[in-house]
């Protein structure tokens, strides 16, 4: 039996996913991966090529991957709690596009 806690709602997964995200430089990697995926994304709709939808997962996900595994040196939520850990990346960047994200950090995450 796993002893990693089963969590049941974003509102209890969020603050665990800000821990996993302490590096400052993991969360920049994360913006970047989401901005980029979005801009992808759009381009495609635009362009309506759509075989560039196969980049949207790659340009979103290898920045923040590359955060977890080498900065962060931990395992990304996504594989555990994919749909909320996308949820947490939307929701990480627009706090920080807010500048509202400080607080809700723990204070040696700031």
């Amino acid at each position: 039996m796993s002893s990693e806690k089963k969590y049941t709602s974003f509102g209890e997964f969020f603050p665990f996913y800000l821990s996993e995200h302490s590096n400052p430089l993991n969360r920049a990697l994360h913006y970047c991966g989401t901005i980029g995926a979005i801009v992808t994304l759009v381009y495609t709709l635009v362009s309506m090529n759509f075989w560039c939808l196969l980049l949207v997962p790659v340009v979103g996900y290898g920045p923040a991957w590359v955060g977890h595994f080498i900065v962060e040196k931990n395992r990304p939520a996504t594989f555990t709690y994919p749909n909320w850990s996308l949820w947490g990346d939307f929701k990480m960047l627009a706090l920080f596009l807010t500048g509202r994200l400080k607080e809700h950090l723990k204070p040696t995450d700031r």
